[in-house]
């Protein structure tokens, strides 16, 4: 293992290092105004000892000075207990190279923290060393394997350096620390089953291959073997990863007794893991013409899933035939719970996906579907195949990095709400590469519309977001136009019209869309209360999910934005805590709201791919809700100590610098975004 001292004797950096003192004791002796000038030779000289072999260690020597000198100050590395590991990955990717820089030079202080060759007045040794071990895991790509051609162009020779940190990162801490991160964030993505699953099925893949190489000491990872053989080595005709022909000849060779045996094993892979092989795919196939109990032993079905195979045996077999293939084998997953949800029965469902087989796809959605997910199978399998997962995980769908919460969240109602009229989205969409949807009586179609929020077509979604978001990116945004001037707040208006007559009428919000200050927030939290706590709404339950917007923080409890999310259901989780349980359509809701409020996904009343809080903490990050105005609940009987409590949450977090003067009312402004 290479030691912290390595490198600061070497004539290689040494000219460089000069430089670099140099450079930090000029920043530590510049007054405050004029620090700003002083870092660009601090940069200069740093990237120079960074592309030198030793310069990390050199690097991690000087963290004492590059703290006390503000290398850091005024950015958002100078509380690095507030840093999220998780961004670390596109900063570390980013073309900026100064952005790039101060994040290694960063890391490389909290190593020394994290060794206990500097004590920081925020940061413990055990800290540092958990937030390096979690970018390590982020960056694992990066760790291992060599810049690709596109990091190469974007960054030219800072893709090296981040390499670099990396490496020195992994041998001060230990490698065998990385595995065990690795695999708990992916149990813990994995328990929210997301529909798109791409990502962590590369990096078990990377990891398999990482691990069979000697010079990488990975340690035990406890619960990758199970991750891995659940899309390699899931039974004992696939254990060895023999190859789909191979697995396809043993399948021919066997009796029921093995066949039957083989489709136990991954459907108990599947459903323990979220995770589908793709010698599961083949399996399904061969038994599309061979046996239905077998193929709903296979999809691991209970009786309501095996009446709606039976019930619809011509419709399952076509669509296993179309959709399901090695490439799109997590559909699997998508076919077995749509048949558990038992929606086949409802009578719409069963001709729209008669439809959907016959379906004729307008060339941009099948140049679309083919730049995104290749040639093979069609773009029409890729999109059956993602009408599959959404209708089975209507919670995992995900808004990718873009800013269409509202479309994701919208395609996430329908799928659990409405999936007739989600199918007929999907048609029209893909079909006629148009969407027209009713705003107060008057037709807005997509193909009329201006551009939406995304500023580019979004490309990391699944195959039916890809097709639909664009479209009703487009409408949505429309629909905010025609609320110019009305005064308040669009979503008053826009929500029912885009999300369908269950989005109830009545409206809240508890922030002056001119000022952006606070206003009645004490009758805001009574009435959200009234609504749907089931203490103060009559104990009624939740009958159609409901959108919402909340104000995101980070972990400092800081104002990030505006977002737009799903109330699911209020219920009492297991320890007898009232928790509000929501849809997040940002791809991993577990977060980490500041001030003690963490989202939970996971453990506490929790179904798949929902998220929750307690009552009085959610009420806390809620800005907007929808409510029955003919079923107001009652809002005298909620006790001011509980309104206190959400209210002081609220002013320690992103309503503290939003205190409205007297007099403001929540009808006033303009718009807002996110809700």
């Amino acid at each position: 293992m290479q030691t912290p001292d390595a490198g600061a004797g070497s004539g290689a950096v040494d000219p460089g290092l000069q430089r670099l003192d140099t450079a930090l004791r000029r920043l530590g002796e510049a007054p405050s105004f004029s620090k700003p000038t002083k870092l660009r030779p601090v940069l200069d000289a740093a990237k120079r000892v960074l592309l030198q072999p030793d310069g990390p260690a050199a690097i991690e020597t000087r963290a004492a000075e590059l703290e006390s000198s503000g290398v850091f100050t005024g950015s958002d590395w100078e509380h690095p207990e507030h840093l999220d590991p998780a961004l670390s990955a596109p900063t570390l990717k980013s073309p900026e190279g100064d952005t790039v820089l101060i994040e290694c030079l960063s890391d490389l202080r909290l190593v020394a923290v994290a060794s206990g060759d500097l004590a920081h007045p925020t940061v413990t040794a055990e800290t540092a060393r958990a937030h390096l071990t979690q970018v390590l895991a982020t960056n694992l790509t990066m760790l291992f394997g060599p810049p690709s051609e596109t990091d190469r162009e974007r960054q030219g020779r800072l893709a090296g350096i981040a390499r670099t940190v990396l490496r020195h990162i992994a041998e001060r801490i230990g490698y065998e620390e990385i595995l065990d991160q690795v695999v708990e964030e992916m149990w813990r993505l994995l328990l929210q089953r997301p529909i798109q699953v791409d990502d962590i099925k590369r990096m078990l893949t990377q990891i398999a291959v990482y691990r069979d190489d000697p010079e990488i000491d990975l340690g035990s990872g406890g619960g990758v073997d199970r991750l891995i053989t659940s899309l390699y080595g899931t039974t004992m005709a696939s254990r060895e990863d023999p190859g789909v022909d191979v697995f396809r000849e043993r399948l021919a060779a066997m009796d029921r007794t093995g066949l039957q045996s083989e489709a136990a094993g991954f459907a108990r892979a599947m459903h323990d893991t979220g995770l589908v092989s793709p010698y599961h795919a083949v399996l399904l196939d061969m038994l599309r013409n061979h046996d239905d109990d077998l193929m709903a032993t296979a999809l691991g079905l209970t009786s309501t899933g095996r009446d709606s195979l039976l019930r619809n045996r011509d419709l399952v077999h076509r669509l296993i035939a179309e959709a399901i293939h090695p490439q799109t084998a997590q559909a699997v997953y998508g076919l077995a719970l749509l048949l558990e949800r038992g929606i086949l029965h409802q009578p719409p469902i069963a001709p729209a996906l008669w439809r959907q087989l016959r379906l004729t796809l307008a060339p941009p959605a099948e140049e679309r579907l083919a730049q995104v997910f290749g040639p093979t199978p069609s773009p029409r399998a890729w999109l059956l195949s993602g009408v599959l997962s959404m209708l089975g995980l209507p919670l995992g769908v995900g808004q990718g990095d873009n800013p269409t919460c509202q479309s994701a969240r919208a395609l996430s109602m329908w799928a659990h709400n409405d999936p007739d009229f989600l199918l007929h989205l999907v048609t029209r969409a893909a079909r006629d590469d148009e969407l027209i949807q009713q705003f107060e009586g008057v037709a807005i179609s997509s193909r009329d519309s201006e551009a939406g929020l995304a500023a580019f077509p979004p490309m990391d979604l699944d195959p039916v977001s890809l097709v639909v978001v664009p479209h009703l990116d487009r409408i949505y945004t429309e629909m905010g136009r025609r609320c110019i001037g009305r005064g308040g707040d669009p979503h008053r208006w826009v929500n029912p019209e885009f999300h369908g007559w269950w989005a109830w009428r009545g409206f809240r919000i508890n922030v002056d869309v001119a000022t952006g200050k606070l206003t009645d927030l004490d009758g805001f939290v009574r009435d959200f209360h009234a609504a749907y706590h089931p203490q103060f709404n009559g104990d009624q339950p939740l009958t159609h999910p409901q959108p919402a917007g909340i104000a995101v923080t980070d972990s400092a409890a800081r104002f990030g934005g505006w977002h737009a999310i799903t109330i699911l259901r209020v219920a009492r989780d297991p320890e007898g805590v009232m928790r509000v349980y929501f849809f997040n359509p940002n791809n991993d809701s577990g977060q980490d709201w500041g001030d003690g409020v963490v989202v939970s996904t996971a453990e506490h009343g929790e179904r798949f791919g929902e998220s929750s809080l307690p009552f009085a903490e959610f009420a806390s990050r809620l800005y907007i809700f929808h409510y029955d105005p003919l079923e107001p609940g009652e809002p005298q009987l909620v006790p001011d100590a509980d309104v206190q409590a959400v209210a002081d949450l609220v002013h320690r977090s992103w309503g503290a610098d939003r205190i409205a003067p007297t007099g403001l009312q929540a009808e006033a402004g303009g718009g807002t975004t996110g809700a």
